[in-house]
């Protein structure tokens, strides 16, 4: 997905930046809110654990994305952070970016207009989700997204809810096909 500079993202300029470590965690599920967070770079997942000593992604943020924003307007975090490749991130206090919305009509919308096109994303993502068969979840994704990058079907795997090898046999299935037909 490509983010274009959202005016909301101005207020992290010059805001100090931490460079974290794949499995390095930002925060942690009942700590205070006190900051927002802006992903520079790399990866950076929201969990929470299961029963089962599992965990659920409940999202992932990369490059030009927020990190737990909906918690501007919490007092704890509801998951953990968690880097899952290395990241920069940047950071500025709550009370100021809070303070930023309210005195920039500018700055509210943008962010507002961010997160329209995010909730458009993941209703796309719990239609895929909702569909059984993983040929049927890759043929939606693809209808979504396009064929991804080289290197990013692992991705696409976690993004329709499969095991690497389901979709890499789902490939091979389709390669096997294409080889076949006259």
């Amino acid at each position: 997905m490509i983010y274009i500079m959202s005016e909301w993202m101005h207020l992290f300029e010059g805001a100090p930046l931490r460079d974290m470590a794949r499995g390095a965690v930002v925060f942690r599920r009942d700590d205070p809110v006190q900051n927002m967070y802006l992903v520079r770079s790399g990866t950076v997942a929201l969990e929470r654990s299961t029963a089962d000593g599992g965990f659920l992604t409940l999202h992932t943020a990369t490059g030009g994305m927020a990190l737990a924003e909906a918690s501007l307007f919490s007092d704890k975090y509801h998951c953990d952070a968690v880097v899952r490749s290395d990241a920069t991130v940047a950071c500025v206090k709550r009370s100021d970016f809070l303070t930023s919305l309210g005195d920039s009509r500018a700055i509210a919308l943008s962010l507002i207009e961010t997160h329209a096109r995010e909730v458009q994303v993941l209703r796309a993502r719990i239609e895929i989700l909702r569909l059984r068969r993983v040929a049927d979840r890759l043929d939606a994704w693809l209808g979504f997204y396009g064929e991804p990058s080289k290197g990013e079907w692992i991705t696409v795997a976690e993004q329709i809810g499969v095991s690497p090898p389901a979709l890499y046999r789902e490939l091979a299935r389709r390669r096997g096909k294409r080889k076949s037909a006259p």
